[in-house]
Order: structure tokens, then sequence, then C-alpha cells
């Protein structure tokens, strides 16, 4: 239950961001031990009419996505039909041909073959478009990698395929677009569309009911409006913050999602729903009791495996300074290098529209941070888990 105290903290934050045109709505919810302590909204789903936030608002939940798609993996692996180790040609076999840029211009023949586990920690070589200082990058981008949504996933990973990798698999962190190839091989071991598996083995279960690669016709009025940056490229440019509404080129935005399916992209969702799977994260299971995820799978999963020589973990310029990565996002692994209060466990990820979410296994707590700014540098996320962490007794 909420009380006005821990509101007010929270709530004074989001509302300075608002009131300083930073931005539009921003929407919180934490809960611990099973209950919920915290819930709030600031400003408007529509800043230009001052439109209120609606009930169960649905937020364009960009890298977010990823970590659902590293659940399903995880699923399969425990079934039997994955493993760490499996190369990804085994799946893919336009990927046994690929090649290594150096930074110089020469290539290189792969020294291994990419794996399971490197699409999983982002270790594969593959890149994004708007990582800048990337020498692949441009090739990415002049191929419109990640802002074509007209390929399926089948098709993204033979455009793929016949790229450089940016590193030798393994021996570098790099974010990338190696969750999109995972949601392929999901689809191949599956024998079924991304999207299907994944409302079957995730969102039914844990009664996701509003998220999808699109937004039903009824629901298309809970949209939340988007700022910022028009599409991937822009997000790393230092342009001016402004809340005027941007025709975000988002692949079919509002309820056509029969061609666009990403691993690493691509999802909306509500706060209700993104809690119901960031809660199983905790125990391996949905709110009435089903396994989704086993207890030893979830131990397994939490575990950083970036080594020391490799870190610290790098986003384009930014650095993740105390933060490892585990199986299915960032985990804090030296607390003492951290430079925003949080959990010594805690473990997440976050969405490229400043969406964000965080477990913490020792206070039992899930928090969700959710706004839709593209491409925004301002700390909203630290600021408001800050907040959240001094408001729990």
């Amino acid at each position: 239950m909420n009380t006005p105290n821990r509101e007010h903290i929270i709530k004074s934050v989001a509302d300075s961001y608002v009131e300083r045109g930073l931005f539009s709505g921003i929407e919180w919810l934490a809960e611990k031990s099973g209950k919920t302590i915290l819930s709030g909204k600031s400003g408007y789903q529509k800043f230009e009419d001052k439109t209120p936030i609606p009930e169960n608002a649905i937020y364009r939940i960009y890298s977010m996505t990823k970590p659902i798609t590293a659940v399903l993996a995880l699923k399969l692996i425990e079934k039997g039909m994955l493993r760490l180790y499996d190369p990804v040609s085994a799946f893919i076999p336009s990927f046994s041909n690929l090649k290594v840029l150096n930074p110089v211009g020469t290539t290189e023949d792969i020294a291994r073959p990419m794996n399971i586990e490197d699409l999983l920690t982002h270790r594969s070589g593959l890149t994004y478009d708007f990582l800048m200082g990337c020498h692949v990058a441009p090739l990415y981008s002049a191929q419109d990698i990640s802002d074509d949504g007209s390929k399926n996933l089948k098709e993204k990973c033979e455009a793929l395929s016949q790229l450089p990798l940016a590193y030798q698999p393994g021996t570098r962190f790099n974010y990338s677009v190696s969750l999109d190839v995972l949601a392929r091989i999901i689809e191949v071991v599956s024998e079924e569309d991304f999207q299907k598996v994944l409302k079957k083995e995730i969102f039914d279960p844990l009664g996701m009911e509003d998220t999808g690669f699109g937004v039903k016709e009824e629901n298309i009025s809970k949209l939340m409006s988007t700022y910022g940056a028009r599409n991937f490229k822009e997000i790393m440019n230092a342009s001016p913050h402004s809340l005027i509404e941007t025709n975000v080129n988002e692949h079919n935005p509002h309820n056509k999602s029969d061609t666009f399916q990403r691993g690493g992209t691509g999802l909306f969702s509500t706060t209700q729903d993104y809690l119901s799977f960031a809660r199983m994260l905790l125990t391996g299971k949905s709110k009435n009791g089903e396994i989704i995820l086993s207890r030893n799978m979830i131990n397994y999963m939490k575990v950083n495996r970036i080594p020391d020589s490799q870190l610290p973990l790098m986003l384009g310029p930014l650095p993740f300074v105390g933060y490892g990565w585990n199986l299915i996002g960032r985990t804090v692994l030296d607390p003492g290098k951290t430079m925003s209060l949080t959990g010594k466990n805690e473990f997440g990820w976050a969405g490229a529209a400043a969406t964000y979410f965080w477990v913490d296994p020792d206070e039992d707590l899930v928090g969700i941070i959710m706004t839709q700014y593209l491409g925004s540098m301002w700390p909203i996320s630290d600021d408001l888990r800050v907040a959240m962490y001094q408001a729990i007794e």
C-alpha cells in the first residue's frame, strides 16, 4: 500500500522532470514481497494537449524486449531444444561464412563459431548502426538494419550474414542486434512465428494481455505519445531536448504486426504487464504459481558472464561501471563502483525511450519506470530508482 510520504518522494522527482519540460508523462510501480509499495503517474499522455495518462497506458518498450526474448530462450534450453554452446550456424546456415572487419579495414575469418551464449551476452561481434565509434556501424546504417521494418526475422538475419562482424565472437561486449538473431533461432527450433511462441510461453502464462508487437484497435487510445529521436540512427545524437511529438519511424507502430517481429526491440507493453514479467524473475513463477523457469535456472541466469578483461561494459560512449552482464541483462557486479544507489545484486535493463526495470532479489523487490522519450540522456531512471530505494522502509 502507498503512503503519502513514500509517494511524495517519488512524485516530487517525477514532477520536476515534467515541470521542466523534459518528459511528457512518467509512470512508476514497485512491488516488494508481492505487495505494491509504490505506484503513481506524473504528467500527460500527450504533452501538447495536456491529455491525462490513461489507465493501463501502453508504451513502446524498445530494448526491454530483450530480457523477454532471453527468458524464452532459457525456457527452450530447459526443454532441451537449445544449448548455450550451440553454434548459430546450426540454425542459420548463412552464419557459417562470417568474416570480421578490423578497424584498419582488413578482414579475417572468425576464430570460432558464434554461439547462443554470445548472442545472450552481446559478445557475438554483431553491432547496432547507432553506436558511435564502431567501425562496422556505418555498414549497418547503409543497409538500414535497425529502421527497416519490412523484413521478417529470416530476411533480416540473411542481411546480417552478408555484413562483417565488428569483433571476434566472445572477445568483446558490444551491444547489438544479437537478440534479433536469437529470435530467428527460436522460430527455427519452435517451427512457429516468434510472436506466437512468445504468447504461448510467456505472455499467456503471465497474463500479459496488452503486450505484443502491435496495439489492439481498442487500445490505440491508450498509446502514449513518443518524443525525441525519429529513428534508431538518431538516438545517440546530441540534438536539442524537445517535447514536440515525434513521428516515430517505429515499424508498424500500431496494430499491423504481421511482418515486424524482433527479439531486441518492438514490443508494446504496460506497467502492469511488465511487472508480471519482472516479478517472475524473482522466483521463476507466475503470480498464480505456474513455473516459467525453474529455480535453478533463475539462479544460473543471474550470474555475470563478462570477464574482467572486457569490463567496464560500454554502450557506445557510455560506461556501466560496476556492472556485468548475465543471461538476460545488466547485473551489479561491484556495488562499490556503481555511481547511483541500487541493490548489491540488482539486475535488469532499459529501453531506448527511457523505460527501465530492475529486480532486487535481496529486497524481494521489482521496480518499473515507464516514459516515452527516444534517446534522452537525462538520468531519469537513476533518479527515480534512488527515490524508490529511499522510500523503502
